[in-house]
């Protein structure tokens, strides 16, 4: 299986927060290839900046190569499939990383039950 991490999934995962599942953490391990989206830190970056996250992005940013994932970049392609997603949801950054989910294709694993509705390939935990 290969994953795509929403942000707060990868933030839980590099800080070890006791909020990610045992479970979950088993299907990062055992997944083929894990995948961190430019998207994921673009997010990041923009909360720690208005006080909502107190994390060091650079840390972050090394920690993609340093857990053994793999940065997908956004691409125009991704960028444009999200003008074809319903209305499920209007969060910038999640309706990015679902059509980046469906484009490559890859499972997004998530702890908002909302996206699922988007496909079969977003996993909540």
């Amino acid at each position: 299986m290969r994953l795509l991490l929403d942000t707060h999934i990868y933030i839980w995962a590099v800080t070890d927060d006791p909020k990610l599942s045992q479970a979950a953490r088993k299907a990062i391990v055992d997944a083929d290839d894990v995948f961190v989206s430019g998207a994921t830190i673009w997010e990041a970056s923009i909360k720690a900046g208005l006080g909502k996250l107190d994390l060091n992005i650079q840390h972050l940013v090394a920690e993609i190569a340093g857990s053994g994932f793999k940065e997908l970049p956004v691409r125009a392609a991704h960028a444009a499939l999200v003008r074809d997603l319903p209305d499920i949801h209007r969060d910038p950054f999640d309706r990015l990383l679902i059509a980046q989910a469906l484009f490559e294709p890859l499972h997004l694993m998530t702890a908002n039950a909302q996206l699922a509705a988007y496909s079969d390939l977003v996993m909540t935990v």
